[in-house]
């Protein structure tokens, strides 16, 4: 292939066109991007006093260029800068930081051994009326150096890691991650892994005081009493074949706690509260037991708050907790929900209308 120069590229325009271009050089092809001062139909604005000014910087990417310490510390570092570069009012932020930081970190299991999740990371703090900002690396930093470690002990150092280098009163963490538990078939002997979203949470406040908090899904079926009542009447009394309505439902169960509470431990507390989970593995015998399971534990949104209640409510290792119950009606259009808390719940008992939609269980 013959020979074709580059343009020049001392033209007017920094602008980047993102198409790619080949240039054919004897017998190798170059990717590059097409530059619009390049191309051939480009016509260029005549010269006033700021164009016979611009210098027009070099293109190529520097791959040998390492800098040293010292070069570092000459580098611009506006969130360290004064206070006189901060825009609107110089008041304090409650919290800021990052979201959905993903890197896999390890847990332990309740029957012994670990177990490594790909995490999605929250990771904030408070930011003083007089700071500029913050250098968000140093929380995805302070991650990396435990990410050989199991975390759900270790929060709080964390916590008080980056909380110093940042310089801050407080501090918040929340590692969301998805649990897999092996669980056995109803009847069949089969088993498959039900994953369960959880997120441990955080908290070190401006006194140093450290709280630990656990969020747990649990997905079930809630079969309404009040549409069995009615179809067992319609086939009593009418003779007419009736399927009272069920629907997939969710709550969402938070503990706060100090002595380790194990996934494990609240799957099995949901799971002897509402006794009808849903299922992984099913044949046409665990099928038929499960809709046994739900003629026999039916219930309404209210009944699943209580339940959940008299199980939680026994386990001295928690020392304060919230139900949300949202039962996605098969029947109306709309959910039927309810919240719960322990004695003197510290808990919000207001449930904004985002987290009512965060119930929605995801395949």
């Amino acid at each position: 292939m013959g020979t074709k120069k580059c343009k020049n590229y001392t033209k007017l325009f920094g602008k980047l066109n993102l198409i790619t271009y080949i240039i054919d050089m004897k017998d190798e092809k170059i990717k590059g991007y097409e530059w619009i001062g390049d191309a051939e139909t480009t016509v260029e604005a005549p010269p006033n006093n700021n164009s016979v000014k611009y210098y027009e910087p070099n293109r190529d990417y520097d791959n040998k260029y390492s800098p040293t310490k010292d070069d570092i510390k000459t580098f611009p570092d506006l969130q360290n800068g004064p206070s006189s570069l901060i825009q609107g009012s110089p008041v304090a932020i409650q919290q800021v930081g990052i979201h959905n930081f993903r890197l896999p970190l390890k847990y332990t299991k309740r029957d012994g051994g670990d177990i490594e999740l790909e995490t999605k990371v929250t990771g904030t703090v408070s930011l003083a009326a007089h700071k500029k900002g913050i250098n968000m690396s140093r929380i995805m930093r302070s991650f990396y150096e435990y990410k050989d470690q199991v975390l759900f002990d270790k929060l709080d150092e964390v916590l008080l890691r980056y909380k110093d280098d940042l310089e801050s009163f407080d501090a918040k963490i929340g590692l969301h991650f998805s649990y897999p538990i092996l669980l056995p078939s109803l009847r069949s002997n089969n088993a498959g892994y039900q994953y369960y979203n959880c997120t441990l949470e955080g908290n070190i406040d401006d006194k140093g005081k450290f709280r630990k908090y656990l969020h747990f899904d649990f997905v079930y079926s809630s079969a309404c009493p009040c549409s069995y009542e009615l179809a067992e009447y319609a086939r009593k009394y009418r003779n007419k074949a009736t399927v009272s309505h069920s629907q997939r439902s969710v709550a969402r169960v938070s503990i706060e706690f100090d002595d380790i509470v194990w996934i494990e431990d609240l799957q099995e507390m949901c799971a002897k509260a509402l006794m009808t989970e849903t299922q992984v593995v099913v044949k046409r015998e665990d099928e038929m037991a499960f809709a046994e399971l739900n003629g026999s534990y039916l219930k309404f949104v209210e009944d699943a708050a209580r339940l959940l209640y008299e199980q939680l409510v026994e386990d001295k290792r928690i020392k304060d907790f919230r139900v949300i119950c949202s039962h996605q009606e098969s029947l109306h259009s709309h959910d039927a929900v309810s919240v719960i808390t322990a004695p003197n719940s510290e808990f919000c008992q207001d449930v904004p209308h985002e987290l009512w939609s965060s119930l929605i269980h995801i395949s």
